[in-house]
């Protein structure tokens, strides 16, 4: 059994070169012999305590449930946000959590050459996309995406290891030209015109990767090499928070904090992007097997001007600073902006603001004036906190959904009225 084990991780190592082969082979012997020995151990543990009488402990199974089921997963744990420096775009155009859609259904607006459902999921809030191999999907997003832009979605990847390679996944960002960007040709064809896209290939043992390629009229314009996220694995099982931030040709990725991607030359200008593209990619796993699922896509345009809105102008709003459903917990991809904004009241020592919370329409008046109210005070304790700015020099507030800047019919809309705002405060 063992020495299955060695031949099967070795492998998985097929370009490692003679000279290192007498090496790795020794220590995937040991982290077998760990393996096994470890499992060992749990069943003389678990027979000495049913043995004397003690209760047994459960393990929760980390296997993928079907659509509509449980997704059980450890708590996910933010160790350090002060590296994410991401910031969105400073205006939706389009947003879908999928709250209007009905579940088992494709969302509306989608194309797909296969199969999609939406599902819920009692460990994670919200509405949530099933997709499934080998099949692409596209977005009901019609607008442009300009020069500047930014796409924020999470995924849950629920992935257990039983032998073969998890699906590649893969994220595509094109231009349609003159055609409908949700035409069936877009589903195999997207780099027909201009397109970038990352592939992703979960592992195991810190090995999963990530390459990055763009392409104009079907041709290479750039391919970057294979790159490691050994932190991608931690994640199996919740969420994670994918941003991608392009200005002109520059492309930038994160993941949670990691920043993945920083390519001066990565965009075609060629062409202007207007569509978002999911593929998962083949696989010998069935979909009792692993669950992918997909929600909250922002797309948003522009680039923001902190310091100019809040230096010179007086007033800064922004709809990057996001928390937790019906909560005043701070997400970590928020902080890109609060850092962005504690470099600024650190430059000008005597800038005082108030910052103030503001909701959408959903839920009843009194609870989203108290939320808002919240929301503005977590903030305020981020930037003193985090970045030891002096809490005499921040006010806050809250007016819950009392002014809206857009219509709360839209999901868009929405988006945009659950917002923070900080004024400059004499």
């Amino acid at each position: 059994m063992k020495n299955f084990a060695v031949a099967t991780l070795l492998a998985t190592f097929p370009f490692v070169g003679s000279a290192q082969l007498g090496g790795l082979v020794n220590k995937v012997k040991n982290k077998v012999n760990q393996r096994v020995d470890q499992k060992v151990d749990a069943a003389i543990d678990k027979g000495l305590d049913k043995a004397e009488g003690k209760p047994t402990t459960t393990t929760v199974s980390s296997t993928p449930a079907p659509a509509g089921n449980t997704i059980v997963a450890d708590e996910p744990v933010v160790k350090s946000t002060s590296k994410f420096d991401f910031i969105a775009g400073s205006t939706i155009f389009y947003y879908e959590n999928f709250e209007q859609e009905a579940l088992g259904e494709l969302p509306t607006g989608w194309n797909t050459n296969g199969t999609g459902e939406i599902t819920t999921l009692d460990k994670y809030p919200g509405k949530w996309l099933r997709v499934h191999h080998p099949f692409t999907y596209l977005t009901a997003n019609k607008a442009e995406f300009s020069e500047n832009y930014t796409i924020e979605f999470d995924i849950i990847l629920q992935l257990k290891n039983n032998g073969w390679m998890y699906p590649q996944v893969s994220f595509g960002l094109f231009s349609s030209g003159t055609e409908t960007n949700t035409a069936n040709d877009f589903l195999k064809d997207y780099d027909k015109y201009g397109a970038v896209t990352a592939l992703f290939s979960p592992g195991e043992f810190k090995s999963s990767k990530v390459v990055l390629k763009s392409y104009v009229d079907g041709r290479g314009f750039f391919t970057g090499e294979p790159k490691t996220i050994p932190e991608l694995e931690q994640w199996y099982g919740r969420p994670v928070h994918m941003a991608i931030q392009v200005q002109k040709e520059r492309f930038r990725m994160w993941a949670n904090e990691v920043k993945i991607f920083d390519i001066p030359k990565g965009v075609p200008l060629n062409y202007v992007m207007n569509q978002l593209q999911i593929r998962i990619h083949s696989t010998n796993y069935n979909d009792s097997q692993y669950g992918i699922y997909i929600s909250n896509i922002k797309m948003a345009k522009g680039l923001p001007d902190t310091r100019h809105k809040l230096i010179d102008e007086g007033k800064f709003s922004t709809t990057s600073i996001l928390f937790d459903v019906n909560a005043a917990t701070l997400k970590p991809e928020s902080y890109g902006t609060i850092k962005e904004v504690a470099g600024i009241l650190n430059e000008y020592k005597e800038v005082r603001i108030k910052i103030t919370g503001h909701t959408d329409s959903d839920g009843n008046d009194k609870d989203n004036l108290q939320l808002s109210q919240k929301r503005g005070e977590a903030v305020k304790t981020a930037l003193v906190n985090e970045y030891g700015i002096d809490g005499s020099r921040i006010e806050t507030d809250g007016k819950g959904e009392a002014e809206p800047v857009a219509d709360n019919k839209t999901k868009e809309g929405k988006a945009a009225n659950r917002r923070i705002e900080m004024k400059v405060i004499k």
